[in-house]
């Protein structure tokens, strides 16, 4: 395996990602939505940026890129077909792209729902999955932009690639997407299991992610809905779960 993946915790619960492409050095992050705490990362990693990757265009996500793309001479890859709302774009993907990184490579896969121009960003010889808002632990993202049916498809896509991929989502939100799926699947015994090791992680202040999509499919209440409107009920009771 080429690719090593280590999060950088910012915001109140948001994840960007250092990627290092181990071949060759070559790095990246992901979702850079603030500058300094992610400029501090890289000094410690060896001061080499070469990338920011971009999932969507929401500002807890994006808003540090401009700045650390100047400060380093970072090159900037987002979805051309929501260039509009994204920081200046070095490199326009599409979706079914093959994004080279070093001697890793990543697929371009569409994946609305949360918002109309996310895209989430697959590493085969990694086994990564970078899949910002739209598949999280134990749960998806809101449907802020798209609609269930879009969200059901994207969810799908990414349901069907290999078990062993590690998830690497934006945010920190494991413990409470643990609560509501238990409350949709009381009986779900690898769930109760996974709660109880997330809450463990989250009291030693160490992050949930990355889970892998083995677990999903074992645990996640949305990856079992048996069509769209299934999934849609529950993603608006998930919508006011308290």
């Amino acid at each position: 395996m080429t690719l090593t993946v280590k999060p950088i915790a910012i915001l109140d619960d948001n994840y960007a990602w250092f990627l290092r492409d181990e071949a060759t050095g070559m790095t990246a992050v992901m979702d850079a939505a603030v500058v300094e705490p992610i400029a501090d990362f890289i000094a410690a990693e060896g001061g080499r940026l070469d990338w920011l990757l971009i999932t969507h265009h929401h500002g807890d996500h994006i808003a540090g890129i401009a700045e650390l793309a100047a400060r380093t001479g970072a090159k900037v890859a987002g979805n051309a077909a929501d260039a509009r709302r994204l920081p200046k774009l070095d490199v326009a993907v599409k979706p079914g792209d093959l994004f080279q990184f070093g001697k890793s490579e990543a697929r371009i896969i569409d994946t609305p729902g949360h918002t109309r121009g996310h895209i989430s960003w697959y590493f085969a010889n990694g086994e990564a999955l970078f899949c910002g808002d739209t598949l999280f632990a134990a749960g998806c993202g809101r449907l802020l932009e798209g609609n269930a049916e879009e969200m059901y498809a994207s969810l799908a896509k990414l349901a069907v690639l290999p078990d062993e991929t590690r998830v690497y989502c934006g945010h920190e939100y494991t413990l409470s997407n643990v609560r509501f799926a238990l409350s949709v699947e009381p009986e779900n015994l690898p769930l109760q299991a996974f709660g109880e090791l997330a809450k463990s992680l989250r009291e030693k202040g160490e992050p949930t992610l990355p889970t892998t999509l083995a677990t999903e499919h074992a645990i996640n209440p949305f990856l079992h809905a048996r069509d769209v409107a299934h999934f849609a009920a529950m993603r608006s009771a998930k919508d006011s779960f308290r």
